[in-house]
Protein backbone atom coordinates (compact mmCIF):
# COMPACT_ATOMS: atom_id res chain seq x y z
CA UNK A 1 0.00 0.00 0.00
CA UNK A 2 1.05 3.40 -0.61
CA UNK A 3 2.11 5.71 2.71
CA UNK A 4 3.80 9.12 3.57
CA UNK A 5 6.59 7.90 5.71
CA UNK A 6 8.93 10.02 7.90
CA UNK A 7 12.88 10.30 7.95
CA UNK A 8 15.29 12.39 9.39
CA UNK A 9 17.10 13.08 6.95
CA UNK A 10 14.69 13.63 3.99
CA UNK A 11 11.52 14.23 5.68
CA UNK A 12 8.19 13.03 4.54
CA UNK A 13 8.73 10.82 1.53
CA UNK A 14 5.79 8.69 -0.25
CA UNK A 15 6.74 5.09 -0.95
CA UNK A 16 4.66 1.34 -0.90
CA UNK A 17 5.08 0.18 2.30
CA UNK A 18 3.64 -3.84 3.19
CA UNK A 19 -0.02 -4.25 3.17
CA UNK A 20 -1.17 -4.95 7.14
CA UNK A 21 -2.68 -7.52 8.46
CA UNK A 22 -4.61 -7.64 11.51
CA UNK A 23 -4.02 -9.54 14.35
CA UNK A 24 -6.65 -11.83 16.32
CA UNK A 25 -8.05 -8.65 18.55
CA UNK A 26 -7.52 -5.77 15.60
CA UNK A 27 -9.30 -4.29 13.08
CA UNK A 28 -8.30 -3.37 9.68
CA UNK A 29 -9.52 0.21 8.37
CA UNK A 30 -9.53 1.74 4.56
CA UNK A 31 -8.60 5.41 5.50
CA UNK A 32 -10.92 7.81 4.02
CA UNK A 33 -9.26 11.31 4.76
CA UNK A 34 -6.70 12.73 7.15
CA UNK A 35 -6.33 15.63 7.98
CA UNK A 36 -2.48 17.41 9.06
CA UNK A 37 -2.46 18.31 12.79
CA UNK A 38 -0.16 20.45 14.38
CA UNK A 39 1.36 17.90 16.00
CA UNK A 40 2.09 16.23 13.55
CA UNK A 41 4.20 19.29 12.09
CA UNK A 42 6.02 19.10 15.90
CA UNK A 43 7.41 15.95 15.70
CA UNK A 44 8.33 15.73 12.29
CA UNK A 45 9.93 19.54 12.53
CA UNK A 46 11.93 18.08 15.89
CA UNK A 47 13.13 15.03 14.46
CA UNK A 48 12.78 13.10 17.39
CA UNK A 49 10.86 9.91 15.55
CA UNK A 50 12.39 6.92 14.19
CA UNK A 51 13.09 6.55 10.28
CA UNK A 52 9.96 4.85 8.57
CA UNK A 53 7.54 6.12 10.78
CA UNK A 54 4.37 6.55 9.75
CA UNK A 55 2.09 9.83 11.32
CA UNK A 56 -1.43 10.82 11.01
CA UNK A 57 -4.13 10.86 13.47
CA UNK A 58 -6.84 12.53 12.65
CA UNK A 59 -8.60 10.23 10.45
CA UNK A 60 -11.91 8.56 9.03
CA UNK A 61 -12.66 5.48 7.11
CA UNK A 62 -14.22 2.43 7.23
CA UNK A 63 -13.43 -1.11 8.43
CA UNK A 64 -12.74 -3.75 5.94
CA UNK A 65 -11.36 -6.52 8.02
CA UNK A 66 -11.88 -8.02 11.60
CA UNK A 67 -9.85 -10.64 13.52
CA UNK A 68 -11.31 -13.86 14.60
CA UNK A 69 -11.63 -12.60 18.22
CA UNK A 70 -12.64 -9.53 17.48
CA UNK A 71 -17.03 -9.11 18.64
CA UNK A 72 -19.78 -6.13 17.95
CA UNK A 73 -17.49 -4.66 14.97
CA UNK A 74 -18.90 -5.07 11.63
CA UNK A 75 -16.98 -4.68 8.12
CA UNK A 76 -18.35 -1.38 6.49
CA UNK A 77 -18.94 0.77 9.34
CA UNK A 78 -18.20 3.97 9.11
CA UNK A 79 -15.60 5.31 11.82
CA UNK A 80 -13.14 7.64 13.47
CA UNK A 81 -10.22 6.67 15.83
CA UNK A 82 -9.39 7.49 19.12
CA UNK A 83 -6.29 6.53 21.66
CA UNK A 84 -7.69 3.62 24.16
CA UNK A 85 -7.65 3.81 27.81
CA UNK A 86 -8.27 1.39 30.85
CA UNK A 87 -11.31 3.24 32.40
CA UNK A 88 -9.68 1.88 35.93
CA UNK A 89 -6.59 3.95 36.64
CA UNK A 90 -6.55 7.43 38.84
CA UNK A 91 -6.20 9.16 36.00
CA UNK A 92 -9.54 7.21 34.36
CA UNK A 93 -11.42 8.24 37.42
CA UNK A 94 -10.92 12.10 37.31
CA UNK A 95 -12.23 11.62 33.97
CA UNK A 96 -9.24 12.48 31.83
CA UNK A 97 -8.64 9.23 30.41
CA UNK A 98 -6.41 11.11 27.86
CA UNK A 99 -4.10 10.58 30.54
CA UNK A 100 -4.65 7.34 31.26
CA UNK A 101 -0.74 5.08 31.36
CA UNK A 102 -2.33 1.70 31.10
CA UNK A 103 -1.95 -0.49 27.74
CA UNK A 104 -2.49 3.24 26.35
CA UNK A 105 -2.86 2.29 22.12
CA UNK A 106 -2.42 5.12 19.38
CA UNK A 107 -2.18 5.97 16.22
CA UNK A 108 0.42 7.53 14.10
CA UNK A 109 2.90 8.77 17.68
CA UNK A 110 5.54 5.90 17.47
CA UNK A 111 2.91 3.58 18.51
CA UNK A 112 0.72 1.80 15.86
CA UNK A 113 1.78 3.52 12.37
CA UNK A 114 -0.45 6.49 11.61
CA UNK A 115 -3.11 6.97 8.84
CA UNK A 116 -1.00 8.91 6.13
CA UNK A 117 -1.43 5.86 4.67
CA UNK A 118 -4.33 3.95 2.63
CA UNK A 119 -5.01 1.20 5.43
CA UNK A 120 -4.49 1.16 9.14
CA UNK A 121 -4.30 -1.76 11.94
CA UNK A 122 -6.48 -0.57 15.12
CA UNK A 123 -7.86 -2.07 18.27
CA UNK A 124 -11.56 -2.10 18.63
CA UNK A 125 -12.12 0.04 21.32
CA UNK A 126 -10.67 2.56 19.66
CA UNK A 127 -13.67 3.10 17.19
CA UNK A 128 -16.55 5.71 17.41
CA UNK A 129 -18.96 5.30 15.09
CA UNK A 130 -19.92 7.97 12.74
CA UNK A 131 -23.34 9.10 12.61
CA UNK A 132 -25.40 9.06 9.08
CA UNK A 133 -25.59 12.04 7.66
CA UNK A 134 -21.82 12.94 8.90
CA UNK A 135 -19.30 12.84 5.86
CA UNK A 136 -16.04 11.36 5.83
CA UNK A 137 -14.41 15.23 6.06
CA UNK A 138 -15.82 16.05 8.36
CA UNK A 139 -15.49 13.29 10.68
CA UNK A 140 -11.95 13.60 10.14
CA UNK A 141 -12.05 17.22 11.86
CA UNK A 142 -14.03 15.82 14.60
CA UNK A 143 -10.80 15.28 16.95
CA UNK A 144 -10.03 19.10 16.21
CA UNK A 145 -13.55 20.06 17.38
CA UNK A 146 -13.26 17.79 20.19
CA UNK A 147 -9.78 19.22 21.21
CA UNK A 148 -11.52 22.72 21.22
CA UNK A 149 -14.71 21.64 23.16
CA UNK A 150 -12.32 20.12 26.03
CA UNK A 151 -10.81 23.33 26.29
CA UNK A 152 -14.18 25.23 26.83
CA UNK A 153 -14.62 22.78 29.37
CA UNK A 154 -11.36 23.40 31.01
CA UNK A 155 -12.14 27.04 31.20
CA UNK A 156 -14.72 26.10 33.07
CA UNK A 157 -17.20 29.42 32.17
CA UNK A 158 -20.51 29.28 30.91
CA UNK A 159 -21.01 32.60 29.19
CA UNK A 160 -19.03 35.74 28.97
CA UNK A 161 -17.04 38.11 26.57
CA UNK A 162 -14.70 35.64 24.52
CA UNK A 163 -11.03 36.86 23.21
CA UNK A 164 -9.45 33.58 21.12
CA UNK A 165 -5.63 34.28 20.44
CA UNK A 166 -4.45 32.78 17.38
CA UNK A 167 -7.01 31.62 14.08
CA UNK A 168 -5.24 28.25 13.44
CA UNK A 169 -7.69 25.14 13.17
CA UNK A 170 -8.22 24.63 16.84
CA UNK A 171 -8.64 28.64 17.23
CA UNK A 172 -11.16 28.63 14.40
CA UNK A 173 -12.51 25.69 15.67
CA UNK A 174 -13.04 27.36 19.40
CA UNK A 175 -14.97 30.30 17.95
CA UNK A 176 -17.44 27.65 15.85
CA UNK A 177 -18.45 26.26 19.07
CA UNK A 178 -18.29 28.93 21.50
CA UNK A 179 -21.05 30.84 19.02
CA UNK A 180 -22.88 27.18 19.11
CA UNK A 181 -22.88 27.03 22.66
CA UNK A 182 -23.89 30.94 23.39
CA UNK A 183 -20.86 32.77 24.29
CA UNK A 184 -20.23 36.30 23.11
CA UNK A 185 -19.08 38.81 22.17
CA UNK A 186 -16.25 37.13 20.54
CA UNK A 187 -13.06 38.52 19.53
CA UNK A 188 -10.20 36.88 17.95
CA UNK A 189 -6.60 38.14 17.45
CA UNK A 190 -4.98 36.86 14.21
CA UNK A 191 -2.61 38.74 11.82
CA UNK A 192 -3.31 36.57 8.82
CA UNK A 193 -5.81 37.97 6.34
CA UNK A 194 -7.58 35.04 4.98
CA UNK A 195 -7.69 33.36 9.06
CA UNK A 196 -9.32 36.51 10.14
CA UNK A 197 -11.71 36.17 7.66
CA UNK A 198 -12.29 32.33 8.33
CA UNK A 199 -13.11 33.22 12.08
CA UNK A 200 -16.02 35.84 11.05
CA UNK A 201 -17.76 33.16 8.75
CA UNK A 202 -17.27 30.84 11.92
CA UNK A 203 -18.81 33.15 13.87
CA UNK A 204 -16.25 35.74 15.79
CA UNK A 205 -17.99 39.10 16.10
CA UNK A 206 -15.05 40.94 15.71
CA UNK A 207 -11.42 40.17 14.56
CA UNK A 208 -8.12 42.02 15.11
CA UNK A 209 -4.62 42.18 13.48
CA UNK A 210 -2.69 42.56 16.15
CA UNK A 211 0.09 43.69 14.03
CA UNK A 212 -1.70 46.65 12.99
CA UNK A 213 -4.19 47.24 15.46
CA UNK A 214 -4.38 47.89 19.45
CA UNK A 215 -5.86 45.07 21.00
CA UNK A 216 -5.99 46.90 24.19
CA UNK A 217 -8.46 49.10 22.45
CA UNK A 218 -10.78 46.07 21.96
CA UNK A 219 -11.09 45.20 25.37
CA UNK A 220 -12.61 48.36 26.19
CA UNK A 221 -14.54 48.96 23.24
CA UNK A 222 -16.00 45.11 23.26
CA UNK A 223 -16.52 45.21 26.94
CA UNK A 224 -16.88 48.00 28.40
CA UNK A 225 -13.53 47.86 29.65
CA UNK A 226 -14.17 45.19 32.16
CA UNK A 227 -11.94 42.53 29.94
CA UNK A 228 -12.88 39.21 28.98
CA UNK A 229 -14.30 36.50 30.75
CA UNK A 230 -12.45 33.99 28.90
CA UNK A 231 -9.55 34.21 27.14
CA UNK A 232 -8.21 31.39 24.86
CA UNK A 233 -4.19 31.09 24.12
CA UNK A 234 -4.15 29.11 20.39
CA UNK A 235 -1.37 30.84 18.54
CA UNK A 236 1.62 29.25 20.46
CA UNK A 237 3.00 32.47 20.74
CA UNK A 238 4.45 32.91 24.49
CA UNK A 239 4.03 36.23 25.10
CA UNK A 240 0.63 36.02 24.56
CA UNK A 241 -0.06 34.49 28.40
CA UNK A 242 1.05 37.85 29.79
CA UNK A 243 -1.36 39.49 27.06
CA UNK A 244 -4.06 37.58 27.97
CA UNK A 245 -4.05 38.04 32.01
CA UNK A 246 -3.92 41.55 31.05
CA UNK A 247 -6.40 41.85 28.69
CA UNK A 248 -9.03 38.98 30.81
CA UNK A 249 -11.82 40.92 33.26
CA UNK A 250 -11.63 40.46 37.15
CA UNK A 251 -12.34 36.55 38.04
CA UNK A 252 -11.65 35.59 34.20
CA UNK A 253 -9.74 32.43 32.88
CA UNK A 254 -7.12 32.26 30.72
CA UNK A 255 -6.40 28.93 28.72
CA UNK A 256 -3.63 27.64 27.05
CA UNK A 257 -4.74 25.69 24.45
CA UNK A 258 -2.11 25.93 22.29
CA UNK A 259 1.36 23.81 22.91
CA UNK A 260 4.56 26.00 23.71
CA UNK A 261 7.56 24.34 24.68
CA UNK A 262 9.61 27.53 25.61
CA UNK A 263 9.23 28.95 29.00
CA UNK A 264 6.79 31.76 29.68
CA UNK A 265 7.14 34.95 31.70
CA UNK A 266 4.47 36.58 33.44
CA UNK A 267 3.99 38.76 36.08
CA UNK A 268 2.00 37.58 38.91
CA UNK A 269 0.93 40.65 40.96
CA UNK A 270 -1.54 41.36 37.67
CA UNK A 271 -2.91 38.03 38.42
CA UNK A 272 -3.09 38.70 42.03
CA UNK A 273 -5.08 41.93 41.62
CA UNK A 274 -7.85 40.18 39.23
CA UNK A 275 -7.95 36.91 40.79
CA UNK A 276 -7.09 35.42 37.37
CA UNK A 277 -7.53 32.08 37.18
CA UNK A 278 -4.26 30.65 34.50
CA UNK A 279 -5.52 26.83 33.30
CA UNK A 280 -4.23 25.05 30.33
CA UNK A 281 -6.16 21.89 28.07
CA UNK A 282 -4.65 18.81 26.73
CA UNK A 283 -6.29 16.42 24.07
CA UNK A 284 -9.87 15.41 23.88
CA UNK A 285 -12.65 12.38 25.57
CA UNK A 286 -14.28 10.06 23.69
CA UNK A 287 -17.30 11.49 24.72
CA UNK A 288 -16.45 15.04 23.38
CA UNK A 289 -15.96 13.30 20.01
CA UNK A 290 -19.52 12.28 20.01
CA UNK A 291 -20.81 15.30 20.93
CA UNK A 292 -19.09 17.02 17.92
CA UNK A 293 -20.19 14.00 15.62
CA UNK A 294 -23.90 14.45 17.32
CA UNK A 295 -24.01 18.32 16.51
CA UNK A 296 -22.50 17.04 13.01
CA UNK A 297 -25.47 14.95 12.25
CA UNK A 298 -27.66 17.44 13.57
CA UNK A 299 -26.95 20.08 10.95
CA UNK A 300 -25.26 21.99 13.90
CA UNK A 301 -21.73 22.57 12.94
CA UNK A 302 -20.35 22.00 9.30
CA UNK A 303 -16.59 21.50 9.65
CA UNK A 304 -15.60 21.65 6.57
CA UNK A 305 -15.07 25.35 5.39
CA UNK A 306 -11.76 25.05 7.88
CA UNK A 307 -10.02 22.85 4.98
CA UNK A 308 -7.81 25.13 2.78
CA UNK A 309 -6.26 22.34 1.01
CA UNK A 310 -7.77 19.16 -0.13
CA UNK A 311 -4.45 16.50 -1.54
CA UNK A 312 -3.42 13.22 -2.19
CA UNK A 313 -0.48 11.06 -0.09
CA UNK A 314 1.63 11.75 -3.02
CA UNK A 315 1.15 15.75 -3.19
CA UNK A 316 2.05 15.89 1.03
CA UNK A 317 5.88 15.91 1.02
CA UNK A 318 5.29 18.90 -1.50
CA UNK A 319 2.49 20.52 0.73
CA UNK A 320 4.04 19.95 3.66
CA UNK A 321 6.96 22.31 1.92
CA UNK A 322 5.06 24.89 0.29
CA UNK A 323 2.07 25.45 2.69
CA UNK A 324 2.24 23.48 6.28
CA UNK A 325 5.52 24.32 6.67
CA UNK A 326 5.67 27.57 5.87
CA UNK A 327 2.23 28.34 7.91
CA UNK A 328 0.05 29.68 4.56
CA UNK A 329 -1.95 26.61 4.94
CA UNK A 330 -5.15 26.59 7.79
CA UNK A 331 -6.04 22.80 7.27
CA UNK A 332 -4.76 20.44 5.02
CA UNK A 333 -6.86 17.40 4.34
CA UNK A 334 -5.82 14.33 2.64
CA UNK A 335 -7.96 12.53 0.17
CA UNK A 336 -6.51 8.78 0.30
CA UNK A 337 -9.54 6.13 -0.25
CA UNK A 338 -13.13 6.47 -0.87
CA UNK A 339 -14.78 8.73 1.00
CA UNK A 340 -18.37 8.80 2.20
Amino acid sequence: MKAAVFYADKGLVTEDVPMPEPGPDQVLVQVANTGFCGSDHSIIESRDVPDGTILGHEVSGTVVETGKDVEGVQEGLRVIVRPTFCGKCRDCLMGKPYFCQVNRRLIGMQDLPGAFAEYIIVFPQMLIPVPGGVDSRNAALVEAFAASLHGIKCAGKKEGAILVMGAGPIGLALVRLLKLEGFGPITVSEPVEQKRELALLFGADTVVDPFTENLGLHVFKGTDGIGFETVFECSGVVDNVQAGIDFSARGGTVCIVSVMFKPITITPIAMTFKETLLTASYSNTHEENIQVLDWMAEGKLNARPLITDLISLDELPRIYADRIHTGKAVKVMLKIGEEF
